[in-house]
């Protein structure tokens, strides 16, 4: 990975609890080393607290609140999972209106394990296939979503791209998809 990214931003959604660790610092990592720029947004500011499953891991500093933050700045929005991390980001108001912003832009999503809830919330499932953790495939199917057991689902059918995996396995390939989408 060289600058395949330079000059694109992407808006990295996190609950300021709950996230899992890796979901989060792989595509992170990806992003910069392909010259991108990634952005911590949380509902609050401070840090957020990242897991290993279910065992306390890091806190990353958070770089803009949702409130402040501007679906225009940003080139692609990542919502990585953990159990804990969507189920409090689909009770906020601000970052469900968040990720409806960027599908109403038409701006690429990627949701990896339990992630697409979020997404179920802000609408944007319908008429989409999709994966995710297998728990979600009721809930998916419940908002008009077509669920899948691929290890990676890109979807063009609606008005945004649409990346998705099912678990920190399939990390390998949703960050390529990030970087083919960004570089594209």
């Amino acid at each position: 990975m060289a600058n395949e990214l330079a000059g694109k931003t992407a808006a990295f959604l996190v609950a300021n609890e709950g996230i899992e660790q890796v979901e989060l610092t792989e595509p992170w990592r990806t992003v910069e080393q392909s010259g991108g720029r990634p952005v911590l947004v949380a509902p609050k500011s401070g840090s957020a607290q990242a897991f290993h499953h279910l065992d306390k891991a890091d806190e990353f500093p958070v770089d803009s609140t949702v409130a402040d933050a501007d679906v225009a700045d940003f080139d692609i929005l990542v919502l990585p999972g953990g159990v804990a991390n969507p189920d409090a980001l689909r009770l906020d108001e601000r970052a469900v209106t968040f990720v409806k912003e960027f599908v109403r832009a038409g701006k690429p999503v990627a949701a990896i394990c339990h992630a697409p809830w979020v997404l179920v919330e802000a609408d944007g499932v319908d008429g989409r296939r999709l994966t995710s953790w297998p728990s979600l495939q009721t809930d998916i199917r419940n908002a008009g979503g077509t669920w899948v057991d691929e290890e990676l689902v890109v979807c063009h059918d609606g008005p945004n791209i649409l990346i998705t995996s099912r678990e920190p396995d399939d990390l390998k390939a949703f960050c390529q998809a990030i970087v083919d989408q960004l570089s594209d």
